[in-house]
């Protein structure tokens, strides 16, 4: 086992419809399936949607949450695409893989927090035949997906028949909220330490996100610096 994590499903996110949370549950059952077991030998790439291929009603998929062009929240058919690409994602950074495709949404923050597990801003955009996920198996290690769903968590994990060299460990520094011309925003930094796995000592710090975001809900119960 190299890496594995779950996220909770149905998750209250500000005022959106709970309904939308139920269909994610189903598109999540769809899918996962669609990618669970693909091996990744040396020097492929992964490409999410070339597994998943479009969500269609035809094919199951129901009306969803999803963020739209303009970074709101909307719905749409297939919605909760996006909570998949995520678990994938961060399985990744736990690796040397080296990205292909990632898209953010990192212009917004729509939720406040609500159980998070993972840094603000390690997330993913997907849109079929538009914004891909892919990345690319830069060791001579092969290595396999394990993806599937119960009725409470969307679950993942990352296996190889070899150990990695080096741990890896992503963490959030200089978190802060900030008021810019009466406009709240959400700001960090993320790295990714390389760590060795035979002596413990760091290899490499890097920066791998700087975060910026326009928080769009209530800010009253935060603490706030002003700019």
């Amino acid at each position: 086992m190299i890496y594995k994590h779950n996220s909770l499903i149905r998750r209250q996110l500000g005022n959106t419809r709970m309904d939308l949370q139920e269909n994610k549950a189903q598109n999540l059952k769809i899918c996962t399936p669609l990618v669970n077991g693909v091996l990744i030998k040396p020097g492929e790439v992964f490409s999410l949607w070339k597994l998943v291929g479009e969500c269609t009603p035809k094919k199951g998929y129901k009306e969803g949450l999803m963020v739209g062009r303009e970074e709101d929240a909307q719905s749409g058919i297939g919605g909760g695409m996006c909570q998949f690409s995520n678990l994938i994602h961060w399985m990744v950074l736990h690796t040397p893989f080296g990205i292909v495709e990632h898209h953010h949404h990192d212009g917004v923050d729509m939720f406040p927090d609500f159980g998070r597990k993972v840094p603000f801003g390690t997330g993913t955009s997907i849109v079929y035949n538009y914004l891909d996920y892919r990345f690319r198996n830069t060791t001579d290690k092969s290595y396999q997906l394990i993806t599937y769903t119960d009725d409470e968590y969307l679950y993942g994990e990352l296996r190889s028949t070899e150990h990695q060299d080096f741990k890896y460990r992503i963490k959030v520094e200089d978190e802060f909220f900030s008021k810019e011309n009466g406009t709240v925003y959400r700001n960090s930094k993320i790295y990714k330490r390389t760590i060795d796995r035979a002596s413990g000592n760091d290899v490499e710090k890097q920066l791998i996100k700087t975060n910026h975001a326009k928080v769009l809900y209530d800010t009253s119960n935060l603490e706030i610096i002003e700019m």
